[in-house]
């Protein structure tokens, strides 16, 4: 009975439901429920079977409740990918005119700029371009300079410009340069405009930055305007921007001092400045800028050069520990930058040198062609004793180009240090003094100033505490080079390292271009006499001998006009064999029995005479007789002309 009921009560809700009026079900609040057809019964054969509705099944539904029902807004087609970069597009575009003033002028200003920075665009084009730009600028100059599309129509401008728009460009910008030395892209507008300033102007430009040189020297854009002013300036502009980092009192009274206190210990000793306030102020300048590893401008390494000149043990001590490390790598390409690099080098632990070299390992060949950062290598094997990290590391990273090294100016240097240590010939008397340059506080010297003198009291207590404090085993060298005998860290660097092997290879394959070459003909002379102290002798004598044969061949060509000039003729390559005969016995012997002898008729005159007239003094008592038999008769005739000052030898 019970099911009986159900199922009219479910026949009667059906006829309320299809028997509704439109207008009532649209304006009930509640949405009609649709109701599926049940299946009261499932075939026989699929009764375990759930129902599974068909892909073409759909569910009842009448046509009160379709009318009845939501209306649903039709919906866009979607958009392809070249339509939703142009709506992207234009929506980017729209947001800018709206946060950026001055931006239709900038898209007018760009497309001037596409037209006058083309290199093939004549002069007066160019010019009536630049106008035009200018005179749509005027007035907004400065508010749009720091903007990158501005930025660099301006540079632009003030690159090709004539003097009176230059001018005008410069009077709008002026009140304004500190804070366009603050902003990325407009850091790149001051620096041009320093590059095409006058005298007056560039003093103008620096004298704005009175009073910030310090705090822009912490910022990464606003050190390389400092710079680029420290290297646009004269001498007095230079010491003008150094003297604000000096000392607080100097930025107000700068004109105080005068060229002639040009170094920081003059300028106390004159003004009587307290030396413990000038350490305090440096090192409140000096840590923030190693902190953020901004070291690469030169004003940077002059700073750091006069603080070491007068801080104590302690100070410098932790200057230098900063310094030591892959950072010293990027200072090392100024003058005062390879200084510094050498004084890290030799007050450094053996871990502080370690690290140092550990820094340089994938920059050797770059270090070694430049012609500070090559000062710092020849220092590095002069002082540092662990022979196996310098040849795992720089031994190595030379043998890696070690044909173009030979012919570069620079990176020879490494090598003729190896083969002749500090000879004057190869380094300039300033060089081989920064080689024995040395911080006075690490290394016990007394500073005769009379600042010095005036603040020893100071200094004594200050470096008791230093060394009561420190750690033996950290505590820094005192000896201006390393404790191992040079001459054995020497051998083991060139010779037992495999360096001079390749080395005298390279010389046997080329010995016609390195004789020829301005640079190369040092590296084939000092390889061909066995090095200062014959120190390739004992273990190369064989491969010597083949490259005096070498040279010898090269000599024994004939002579021919059409092709190069011969090695004999040559202004380089006769001077450097000339020298080989007076230096080395051997080699004078091998020449003239293999290329010379019974030829010195055809090379008696121009420079190959000097040549042949150098067996004369040869330290070889066979050669020298030999050559005299055959080159008196010459001198007899007038042919072959002996110099004034070289006197004979008798056989």
């Amino acid at each position: 009975m019970a099911a009986k009921d159900q199922d009219k009560s479910k026949l009667k809700k059906r006829k309320q439901v299809s028997g509704a009026k439109p207008d009532a079900a649209s304006s009930s609040p509640k949405k009609p429920k649709l109701l599926a057809v049940k299946h009261s019964k499932a075939p026989k054969n699929d009764s375990k079977k759930p129902f599974k509705r068909s892909e073409h099944t759909k569910p009842f539904k009448s046509s009160e409740h379709a009318k009845s029902g939501p209306i649903m807004e039709k919906k866009d087609p979607p958009m392809s990918k070249r339509e939703r970069r142009i709506n992207a597009k234009e929506l980017a575009e729209a947001r800018k005119m709206k946060r950026k003033r001055y931006y239709t002028l900038e898209h007018e200003l760009a497309h001037l700029w596409e037209k006058m920075r083309v290199r093939n665009i004549g002069k007066e084009d160019r010019a009536k371009l630049i106008s035009e730009a200018l005179q749509k600028m005027k007035g907004k100059i400065a508010e749009i300079a720091g903007s990158h599309v501005s930025s660099r129509v301006l540079q632009t401008c003030v690159k090709y410009c004539s003097k009176s728009e230059n001018d005008a460009v410069f009077e709008e910008l002026q009140p304004h340069f500190l804070t366009l030395s603050s902003n990325k892209y407009g850091v790149h507008l001051v620096k041009k405009m320093l590059d095409n300033a006058s005298k007056k102007q560039i003093a103008v430009v620096i004298s704005s930055f009175h009073g910030h040189v310090a705090s822009l020297l912490r910022q990464v854009v606003g050190s390389t305007v400092i710079e680029h002013a420290y290297q646009s300036g004269n001498a007095t502009q230079k010491q003008e921007l150094l003297m604000e980092l000096y000392s607080a009192e100097l930025q107000i009274f700068k004109d105080l001092v005068t060229m002639k206190e040009s170094s920081l210990q003059d300028i106390m000793s004159k003004l009587s400045l307290p030396k413990t306030s000038v350490v305090r102020h440096m090192t409140s300048v000096i840590q923030p800028i190693l902190e953020k590893g901004i070291v690469d401008h030169s004003i940077i390494h002059r700073i750091l050069m006069e603080y070491l000149s007068i801080a104590d043990q302690t100070s410098a001590t932790d200057v230098l520990q900063q310094l030591s490390g892959p950072l010293l790598v990027r200072m090392i390409h100024t003058r005062d930058g390879y200084r510094l690099g050498m004084l890290c080098v030799k007050h450094g632990s053996a871990k502080e040198r370690k690290k140092i070299i550990k820094g340089m390992k994938d920059h050797i060949q770059k270090i070694a062609r430049d012609q500070c950062g090559s000062m710092v290598l020849v220092c590095i094997i002069s002082v540092v004793d662990d022979t196996k990290l310098l040849t795992k590391i720089v031994i190595h990273g030379i043998q890696e180009n070690l044909e173009e090294l030979v012919y570069d100016k620079n990176g020879r240097r490494f090598l003729l240090q190896l083969l002749h240590p500090k000879c004057s010939r190869y380094f300039t008397p300033d060089e081989l003094a920064s080689l024995d340059l040395s911080i006075d506080s690490l290394s016990g010297k007394v500073n005769g100033s009379s600042e010095e003198v005036k603040h020893n009291d100071d200094m004594e207590e200050t470096e008791t505490e230093a060394n009561a404090s420190s750690d033996p085993v950290e505590t820094l060298h005192m000896v201006e080079g390393g404790k191992k005998d040079p001459s054995v860290r020497r051998e083991e660097l060139l010779v037992k390292s495999g360096l001079a092997e390749r080395l005298v290879d390279v010389c046997i394959e080329n010995p016609g271009k390195l004789l020829q070459s301005n640079f190369g003909k040092d590296v084939i002379y000092e390889v061909a006499i066995g090095g200062a102290d014959g120190i390739l002798n004992p273990t190369m004598e064989d491969k010597l001998s083949a490259l005096h044969k070498a040279i010898a061949s090269v000599v024994s060509e004939p002579k021919s006009e059409e092709s190069e000039e011969h090695v004999l003729e040559n202004f380089h390559s006769s001077r450097t064999i000339r020298k080989l005969i007076l230096d080395c016995p051997t080699f004078a012997s091998t020449l003239w029995k293999s290329a010379l002898k019974g030829k010195c008729e055809m090379w008696a005159s121009g420079h190959s005479g000097k040549v042949i007239s150098a067996f004369l003094e040869s330290s070889d008592s066979a050669v020298c007789a030999q050559a005299k038999k055959e080159l008196q008769p010459l001198i007899d005739r007038g042919i072959l002309k002996i110099p004034e000052k070289q006197p004979v030898k008798k056989a």
